[in-house]
């Protein structure tokens, strides 16, 4: 399996050369320092989630561009041998299943929370949407001002360039498909 930040700084690095991009022009976009992002490219620095939406909503990729595998005619997603992005001290696991593909604009997580934890996430960029498919547990979602109790089976889309979290309300294991479409460019 390889490594999350290798990959992150090597998709980073990726998309300032190809955009011609200094990292002084990508710390003013993304309002990550200069710093930083000179040590998640060279592999030396692990960013959070939140520092990676940064990331992905000031050079306008998706999160999942980070993590993104060589795409095939057709792909079987599983949570074994995959890369995970862990938040909240561990708290929070999410798997990309599908990595963003430009041809549809989609990307897909498999998402775990343990009991109790919280996650806040940043704004997308203006158009993008979200559906989560809980399958375990009880989540509270946060979309803005409102929340919004999911159970089991229950299913929720919602336009994400607004701040948006998550909760886990269940005693155990909480775990949640989570797909974002973008818009197009």
């Amino acid at each position: 399996m390889e490594q999350i930040p290798f990959k992150i700084g090597e998709r980073l690095r990726e998309i300032r050369s190809t955009r011609q991009l200094t990292l002084d022009d990508a710390a003013r976009l993304t309002g990550v320092s200069k710093p930083m992002l000179g040590q998640i490219e060279r592999g030396q620095s692990s960013p959070t989630i939140n520092v990676l939406w940064k990331i992905s909503t000031g050079l306008r990729v998706p999160l999942s561009f980070f993590c993104r595998q060589r795409e095939a005619r057709y792909m079987v997603a599983g949570l074994e041998g995959g890369d995970v992005i862990t938040e909240e001290n561990g708290g929070m696991r999410a798997y990309p299943l599908f990595p963003f593909d430009p041809m549809r604009n989609v990307e897909a997580f498999y998402l775990e929370f343990d009991a109790g934890v919280r996650h806040n996430s940043l704004p997308h960029v203006a158009g993008v949407e979200e559906y989560v498919f809980l399958v375990q547990g009880a989540l509270e979602m946060r979309i803005g001002e409102r929340n919004v109790l999911l159970r089991e089976k229950q299913s929720i889309r919602f336009e994400a360039d607004i701040a948006h979290g998550y909760h886990n309300v269940s005693d155990g294991v909480c775990a949640a498909y989570n797909v974002i479409f973008y818009p197009n460019s």
